[in-house]
């Protein structure tokens, strides 16, 4: 049985992400950290910091916020457990930091953990390759009116995906506001919409002389985030220290077909 601490738990991804693992055989909730740590009436443990966590677990999955990142990757470097982060918003100083821990402790990083998502990306980066010198591409996210980043760190990921096969060559263009003056060839624009309920959509286009390719993904329920981090968690419980991503995951996953 892998016991899994949880830091964000009373969020709606925390909570989402309680029931997932309650669906899991061999996973269990072993306690919570979040800020508001008597929000719901949960049926163990849940503390106001990680400092405070009597029980044991075999590694903690985040879904809280950038800010939580020193306290959690401190704690679990003392007690020497895996952790999955989820959270996006990081900056470059906590992308550091995280790299400095791998050095000492498993850690997974996805800032997405949608298998489609992440799929979506490896797909991308393969058309990038095939039709970067005749086609501009865009990106589209849409979410919710209640998330806080913007762009999504998913969209963030797929530019740097792309980008990453094409040689560091290309410029994000955050929306085209005040900017006058032809589209350069170089551009990956990025554009984020919020409204209503929606739990995540990312649209890549690709467009050429006369033809259109997009590469799609819709979420519909908040569980195909919470569902990817069980599966992160199970991957990494007793691996090595190093930083994983989803290409190790996939990787396992296409080894065991």
């Amino acid at each position: 049985m892998i016991h899994i601490l949880i830091s964000g738990v009373n969020g709606r991804l925390g909570q989402t992400l309680v029931t997932s693992i309650q669906n899991a055989e061999d996973m269990a909730v072993a306690a919570g950290v979040d800020i508001r740590p008597d929000a719901f009436s949960n049926d163990f443990p849940v503390y106001a910091d990680f400092s405070s966590v009597k029980e044991a677990a075999d590694v903690i999955i985040d879904f809280s916020r950038p800010d939580a990142l020193p306290g959690l990757l401190a704690y679990a470097s003392e007690h020497n457990i895996p952790a999955v982060l989820t959270t996006t918003g990081y900056t470059d100083t906590d992308k550091m930091m995280i790299a400095k821990y791998a050095g000492h402790i498993p850690l997974f990083y996805s800032a997405n953990m949608s298998l489609g998502v992440n799929l979506q990306i490896e797909l991308a980066k393969r058309a990038a390759e095939i039709l970067a010198d005749s086609f501009d591409i865009e990106i589209v996210e849409k979410h919710h009116n209640q998330k806080v980043d913007s762009p999504s760190g998913t969209a963030l990921a797929i530019a740097e995906g792309i980008n990453s096969v094409l040689g560091g060559s290309r410029e994000f263009v955050f929306g085209r506001h005040s900017r006058n003056g032809k589209r350069a060839e170089n551009e990956i624009g990025i554009h984020a919409v919020r409204g209503g309920t929606v739990t995540g959509e990312h649209d890549i286009l690709f467009f050429g002389p006369d033809e259109v390719l997009e590469i799609n993904h819709r979420a519909h329920s908040k569980q195909v985030f919470t569902e990817g981090a069980v599966r992160a968690a199970r991957f990494i419980y007793k691996k090595d220290p190093a930083l994983y991503s989803m290409t190790d995951l996939f990787r396992d996953i296409f080894q065991k077909i």
